[in-house]
């Protein structure tokens, strides 16, 4: 058990990302549904929504930092599922020579609500010391940027810790619709983004099966992507 208020990094993973139409997003979805369980929080349609605000500093330092391919990075979001949320995420995602990381901190409805409002002196009395450092950024000029919303498929693999997400009807718009995302504009019509998250090795059946003829893996920021529209 860590020391409430210290940082202990989690485990650094793997992240491989391309992108797919509607059709190879079905075809996909219908192969890896026979071969790989759902996430268990998916709903009776096997998908579920995930609404996004993105923070950045007054240079856009995350932005231009992600475009230029800067090996060492971070961006921080608050995040929530589903369209009546009982409770936001704080995350904090990096990358470091390649591999990936995220930290979260669980906060009340109101805490998040709390937060749109710019009043975050709570922050330095929670115990998670992401919450402190998010308070410091934020002091620094840190603000909410973009909102992206999308709705998720998930599939797991207990070998090698797999996740394999297919994201689907990307939709962005300002901060202020962060709680109403049935406001937000399409944002990549007809793409489907597809992530592979994994530890140390990717099974080989993970590898046939997300294989789409013609697609390669490239970066690919949802947070990036829909920057072009603000």
């Amino acid at each position: 058990m860590g020391i409430p208020g210290t940082m202990t990094e989690p485990r650094l993973r793997h992240e491989e990302k391309h992108q797919v139409n509607l059709r190879e997003a079905l075809v996909l979805s219908r192969r890896l549904e026979k071969l790989f369980p759902r996430d268990p929080h998916a709903g009776p349609e096997g998908s579920y929504q995930v609404v996004s605000l993105y923070y950045d500093d007054p240079y856009d330092t995350a932005l231009r930092q992600k475009l230029d391919g800067v090996d060492r990075r971070e961006k921080f979001r608050l995040r929530y599922y589903g369209k009546d949320p009982d409770f936001f995420q704080l995350e904090k995602k990096y990358k470091v020579k390649g591999l990936c990381g995220k930290r979260a901190v669980r906060l009340s409805r109101e805490e998040g609500e709390r937060l749109l409002k710019r009043d975050f002196a709570f922050l330095l009395y929670k115990e998670e010391f992401l919450a402190q450092e998010f308070y410091t950024k934020l002091r620094r000029g840190l603000s909410p940027k973009t909102v992206v919303r999308y709705d998720r498929q998930a599939f797991l693999y207990g070998p090698g810790n797999v996740r394999i997400t297919l994201d689907g009807n990307l939709r962005a718009g300002t901060p202020e619709q962060f709680l109403v995302p049935e406001r937000l504009l399409p944002a990549l019509e007809g793409v489907t983004v597809v992530e592979v998250k994994y530890d140390a090795f990717l099974p080989e059946i993970v590898k046939l099966a997300v294989q789409v003829p013609d697609r390669r893996g490239a970066a690919c920021s949802k947070y990036a992507l829909c920057r072009r529209y603000d």
